[in-house]
């Protein structure tokens, strides 16, 4: 070898003994081959949440109120969920609507990718399930069968979320104004909970009250139930709400909750004056429990389109296009004329 391919061969060699001592480059490589980041969940389940700081630290109550349930599953484990909502409504101008919801709710172990199982239902005889097992999602309306969902991605884990973000949902309506006063420690199903009175909190303590931007118009106009309902939320006031909030001690996790609570809309804000009475009963059990989630024994395959546009159309003699019905596709077909052309 002549002395110019040696002198090159030993630069080249310290240039890459000199890159692999950069700090710089070994912070890089750390973060290339470092171990993936756990769920955003998963690393909020490990965020301390002192339960005695509810009263006093506004971010730590509506953490704690407005807890999801994939974190609520990642701290507490398995676990059951009841939640019974009340609502009434009432005007100067019709008689009283009340309606009566249930919600349930199983998580089984594994944390945030673990199974479970939700049930909604209500007394006007509506409802869905929900259940995830094994990796496998199964859903269906009160009275249909089960069907394997696998193109609805995250369908079920907002499912969960909504099924039991009953609190979230009852602070946000009464514009975060549920205000939390300690009352000590008790023991609910063995664990030990802080206690805490709940009554309504003066407007401009409510964290939720800022206005939100207009929403999208339609074109034509909206409904009046659109109207009315718009107007319901732009000008709602809440007027009384009491009740109580058990925060488990260990984990920072609501354990109970019982909440009663009453929005008006001024008739000079609307065409008629009206009231929402709002109750809930809210309570977790059976923590570390094991329920044992199966599959259903007898479901549905998923469906790329469902049957029943093309149904529908063929219900009011709306033919389907030929080249459709011999490659069995769902899409909607192109009705054809009275003259066949």
């Amino acid at each position: 070898m002549s002395r110019l391919k040696k002198s090159a061969f030993t630069f080249a060699v310290a240039l890459a003994a000199a890159g692999c001592s950069d700090p710089v480059d070994k912070a890089a490589k750390a973060r290339i081959f470092s171990p993936e980041d756990p769920p955003k969940v998963v690393a909020s389940a490990q965020q301390k949440l002192p339960p005695e700081d509810v009263a006093d630290n506004p971010q730590v109550a509506r953490r704690i109120l407005g807890m999801d349930a994939a974190e609520v599953t990642e701290r507490l484990g398995p676990h059951r969920y009841q939640a019974t909502l009340g609502y009434e409504w009432t005007s100067e101008a019709s008689i009283p609507v009340k309606l009566t919801e249930t919600r349930t709710f199983r998580a089984g172990p594994g944390g945030v990718s673990g199974d479970f199982h939700g049930v909604l239902e209500n007394s006007r005889d509506q409802g869905l399930e929900v259940m995830r097992v094994g990796g496998q999602v199964f859903a269906r309306n009160r009275y249909g069968p089960y069907r394997q969902r696998l193109r609805d991605r995250g369908m079920a884990e907002r499912t969960r979320a909504e099924l039991t973000g009953a609190i979230r949902d009852f602070d946000s309506l009464f514009q975060g104004r549920l205000k939390l006063t300690p009352e000590g420690t008790v023991t609910h199903e063995g664990r030990t909970a802080w206690r805490y009175v709940v009554t309504l909190a003066p407007a401009s303590e409510g964290a939720a009250s800022r206005p939100l931007p207009p929403s999208p118009q339609a074109k034509k106009g909206a409904d009046e139930t659109t109207v009315r309902r718009a107007n319901f939320f732009t000008h709602r006031l809440p007027r009384s709400l009491d009740g109580e909030v058990l925060v488990d001690a260990a984990t920072s996790v609501v354990l109970k909750a019982r909440l009663d609570g009453r929005i008006g809309v001024p008739g000079e804000k609307t065409s008629e004056a009206a009231e929402l009475r709002m109750t809930l009963e809210a309570m977790l059990s059976e923590v570390g429990k094991d329920p044992r989630l199966q599959s259903p024994e007898e479901f549905l395959p998923d469906a790329d389109k469902p049957q029943g546009i093309a149904d529908a159309l063929d219900t009011f003699g709306l033919k389907r296009k030929k080249g459709a019905e011999a490659a069995g596709s769902d899409a909607p077909p192109e009705p054809e004329d009275e003259e066949g052309t």
